[in-house]
């Protein structure tokens, strides 16, 4: 980290103490993206200096509302030369503080899943007054491409598409930038947002790093709820222009 860095930290409550508090976020991993260059086909990643990410894990926070804003934080320093070697904060729980593993990485094309190939108005359109439901046409396009594949867990990605566990979240960061929760659902959410969203969602949001569970190590198991993931959600604009500051994570779990 920089020398001048200051952890990140989140005001929350836990089940393990039940106090609200500022509360370290664990350092989850860091990606050197001049490493990641020759991956990274579309040029959507900076191609200097390093990426790193963070989650508290404690808490574990779902990201449904508004206030679950600052859980999860990224941070992209530039100049790798600048950055040296950091201590975890006195705060943080040592269960908080992962092992050292190795990371490596490969370009593949992925098509969407179904949730959210399901979710673009286009395709519902050309459904209508057919005999065919989103699921058949969803599966005769997986079926036409000549390198599709499927990928065997653990599910990490960087850009991409998420492997999803529940429901689509694009449209749920959506929803959640312009102020509603979604904690139970969108009953209570007005229409006109509702089909706002649909029609922005996919052109807005974009997964920029999937984190599954189930990693292992000699004394260590990373775990995501039950079986689940996390997510770091993006604006294309953001992406863009390296505002890094406006992720927005979503855990899902079984």
């Amino acid at each position: 980290m920089p020398e001048d860095f200051a952890w990140p930290r989140f005001v929350t409550d836990a089940y393990v103490d039940d106090e609200v508090k500022p509360r370290s976020l664990t350092f989850l991993c860091q990606f050197d993206c001049a490493a990641l260059a020759e991956l990274d086909r579309d040029g959507l990643l900076p191609h200097e200096g390093v990426l790193s990410f963070f989650y508290e894990t404690v808490s574990q926070r779902w990201g449904f509302d508004p206030e679950d804003g600052g859980c999860a934080r990224v941070f992209w320093f530039p100049d790798k030369a600048a950055l040296g070697p950091a201590a975890f904060p006195t705060d943080l729980e040592e269960y908080c503080r992962f092992p050292a593993l190795p990371i490596r990485g490969q370009a593949v094309t992925e098509y969407p899943g179904y949730e959210e190939f399901a979710a673009q108005p286009d395709l519902l359109a050309s459904c209508r007054g057919k005999d065919r439901n989103p699921w058949d046409v969803f599966r005769s396009f997986r079926a036409a491409q000549p390198d599709y594949r499927e990928v065997p867990p653990p599910w990490h990605r960087l850009l991409g598409w998420p492997d999803i566990i529940q429901r689509a979240m694009a449209q749920e960061c959506a929803l959640i930038s312009r102020g509603y929760s979604t904690g139970s659902g969108v009953r209570d959410i007005p229409e006109a947002v509702l089909r706002e969203t649909e029609e922005a969602f996919l052109d807005e949001w974009r997964l920029l790093f999937q984190l599954d569970g189930g990693v292992r190590a000699e004394n260590f198991c990373l775990e995501f709820g039950d079986s689940g993931s996390i997510y770091f959600y993006i604006r294309k604009e953001d992406l863009t222009a390296r505002r890094f500051d406006r992720v927005w994570l979503v855990l899902q779990c079984c």
